[in-house]
């Protein structure tokens, strides 16, 4: 199986949709950021400096989604109709747990969108307390669930 963003000669360019049908596309994905217990009580507690942490990362995330083409040099620009960024505490980690889905009708999914929202949101949340927490980890980034167009649906196990 090749690789669809490079031709025959290796050379990387935009895959060509024009022939894809137009349909309703989803995508879901997942990160989670590590932190101190501490650090997490802070969030919940809303006691950090730079405001609401869930709330901007939230923001944040659905902003990145939008902006995606901007970022990854290939991707298609597309009209997403919808996305969500959830954010949940977890003490088992502890951290917070993201997912994160876009929704689109079009000629390409939006995977990529899925992913940019996740890790932005994580991104924030590590921005947003880094003063008191250094030592957060980034990571478990991956699409959960795929739908629409020819390859059909995806489901991580």
């Amino acid at each position: 199986m090749a690789l669809s963003h490079f031709d025959g000669d290796g050379n990387a360019h935009m895959v060509d949709v024009s022939d894809k049908d137009v349909t309703a596309r989803i995508a879901t994905a997942e990160s989670f950021i590590t932190m101190r217990m501490e650090t997490l009580d802070i969030i919940t507690e809303r006691r950090a400096k730079k405001g609401d942490v869930l709330g901007v990362a939230r923001l944040a995330g659905i902003m990145a989604a939008k902006r995606t083409p901007d970022l990854i040099p290939l991707c298609h620009p597309l009209p997403v109709t919808n996305v969500t960024v959830d954010l949940t505490p977890d003490t088992g980690l502890p951290g917070v747990r993201i997912t994160a889905t876009v929704k689109t009708t079009g000629q390409t999914g939006v995977e990529m969108e899925a992913l940019t929202a996740a890790s932005v949101a994580a991104l924030t949340v590590y921005d947003m307390c880094k003063a008191v927490d250094k030592a957060m980890e980034i990571g478990g980034v991956r699409v959960t669930l795929k739908d629409g167009g020819k390859s059909g649906r995806y489901q991580a196990g």
